[in-house]
């Protein structure tokens, strides 16, 4: 590579560039759509930071590369990459790859705009509005608003600053002393992204309720009503419930009715962070689970976990037909959102959002939805739960493996019981035992490259492994390798 004559740059030279991208595409497809998706490959190649950082070379210099060392460069980033597409990448609540969707990201990354004017994002804007109309009927309503975020821990504090609006408009202008002590409520269960955004608006930590939930890790309606009663009491005002539907954890879905029963009585904006749990609305089948949905002020849902749109793409929608979005965060900037433009001006977007600059999170489900229709989509949600429940029972017969809980969604509690451990579970060390294991194995799945699996401790319970069934060509052979791989994994513990 040091020999290789230097390529100091491909401006202007469109043959040297497009045979560039040529090899890149060509690497693209063989080490990460072919070899990453094969269960024969590692999902992993674990390297140490130290050894990672000279592997890769990361100091950036003033002379340019030749292009034989930049794809050398590209292959190096994707061979020690984690492979999220590979069906043994069990970690997180995205996994998978759609080739409709990537083939949409492509386009996306290719055609480089920005969804803020109809001016220079004429597609986008048509088809995100189409998109989130798609959404909005889902879930239950014939109008409304929405708006694609980066991702949905935003999508949750927009949720947030808009219910604030909405209620004291003075805000904007004002900030926050034109505001009583506020409190909102959700359940102990919920995404910390809910904290986090109260923070960041300058609500604080304090201003966030955390209200019981069940055994199951359901917000309980009853101490919701309390938490708001208590709340007043105090001299706050309570403005927002925020509902989950799909918990990052335990993949609790909130009982919806009820929470928009006590929401109704006090006048309060319910938000449901759909972000997990939201794709389920596409199943016949299933979507009792997010009964009441309609109900709501302000939902949040991530095509990118259980659709495996890819990320990003994760939608705000909203009821509102005033529009509130752009009431709350527009700021009329009159070098781009000129009002004598030759076309219709509320076409321009862009000021519905805190951002300037907004990536096009729209193409890749759309063009996926257009390959699969409703009914692929929906075949997908239902595949992911009856792979799930397969799951449960084969778990049911080893006696290596003990449930954390029955679940309700594709979110499998559980933990892997060693053969020192399995004659011991009334003795008093047995839990702190127990809670131990999973970070080893871990480790030993990781170092070894065969799967990617996470745990951690919940509540009361020691560190157990959350099993999600989401990546869309998943068989039961995966599932019956993943607990084998536990058992070989453990088997000297």
């Amino acid at each position: 590579m040091a020999d290789s004559k230097p390529l100091l740059s491909l401006d202007g030279d469109a043959v040297a560039a497009e045979a560039l991208l040529q090899n890149v595409f060509g690497i693209v497809v063989d080490e990460v759509i072919r070899k990453g998706t094969s269960a024969s490959e590692k999902v992993c190649e674990w390297k140490e930071p130290e050894e990672l950082k000279q592997l890769l070379d990361l100091e950036l210099r003033n002379e340019g590369e030749s292009q034989e060392q930049i794809l050398e460069r590209c292959r190096a980033v994707i061979r020690y990459s984690v492979k999220t597409c590979h069906p043994r990448f069990f970690n997180q609540l995205f996994s998978g790859l759609d080739p409709h969707a990537l083939a949409g990201r492509i386009v996306t990354e290719s055609l480089n705009t920005s969804q803020y004017t109809y001016e220079i994002a004429p597609v986008f804007v048509l088809m995100e509005e189409e998109v989130l109309k798609k959404l909005r009927a889902l879930v239950g309503w014939s109008s409304g608003d929405g708006v694609f975020c980066p991702g949905g821990s935003i999508s949750n504090m927009y949720a947030v600053n808009l219910a604030r609006y909405q209620r004291y408009p003075d805000c904007k202008q004002r900030g926050l002393r034109a505001l009583p002590p506020l409190a909102l409520f959700t359940s102990k269960e919920c995404h910390y992204s809910i904290e986090k955004g109260a923070a960041f608006l300058g609500l604080g930590t304090d201003s966030v309720r955390m209200v019981k939930a069940d055994e199951r890790g359901k917000m309980i309606p009853e101490d919701l009503e309390r938490q708001i009663g208590l709340a007043e009491a105090e001299g706050a005002v309570p403005f927002l419930v925020s509902a989950t539907s799909g918990t990052t954890v335990l993949g609790a879905f909130d009982p919806l009715e009820a929470v928009a029963d006590v929401c109704q009585r006090h006048g309060l904006w319910l938000h449901v962070d759909a972000a997990w749990g939201g794709s389920v609305l596409l199943s016949q089948t299933h979507r009792h689970l997010l009964n009441g949905i309609q109900r709501a002020d302000s939902v949040a849902w991530n095509p990118h976990k259980l659709l495996s749109a890819g990320l990003q793409c994760s939608a705000l929608l909203l009821r509102d037909t005033s529009n509130l979005l752009k009431r709350c965060h527009g700021s009329q900037a009159s070098y781009l959102f000129q009002q004598d433009k030759f076309y219709d001006v509320a076409l321009d977007t862009g000021d519905k959002v805190v951002q300037c600059g907004r990536r096009v999170d729209c193409l890749k489900l759309w063009l996926m939805w257009k390959a699969q229709g409703g009914q692929g989509l929906e075949r997908r949600v239902d595949q992911a739960f009856a792979l799930a429940r397969y799951l449960v029972e084969e778990l049911k017969k080893r006696e290596a493996f003990e449930l954390v809980m029955e679940p309700e969604f594709v979110n499998v509690c559980f933990w892997y019981v060693p053969p020192s451990l399995q004659e011991k579970k009334g003795s008093p060390d047995y839990g702190e035992r127990l809670a131990k294991v999973a970070p080893v194995l871990k480790e030993r799945m990781v170092r070894k490259g065969s799967m990617m699996i996470g745990y951690q401790p919940h509540g009361t319970r020691g560190n157990f492994f959350r099993m999600v069934v989401a990546n869309p060509v998943l068989t039961r052979a995966d599932m019956d390798f993943l607990l084998n791989e536990l058992e070989r994994l453990g088997q000297d513990l």
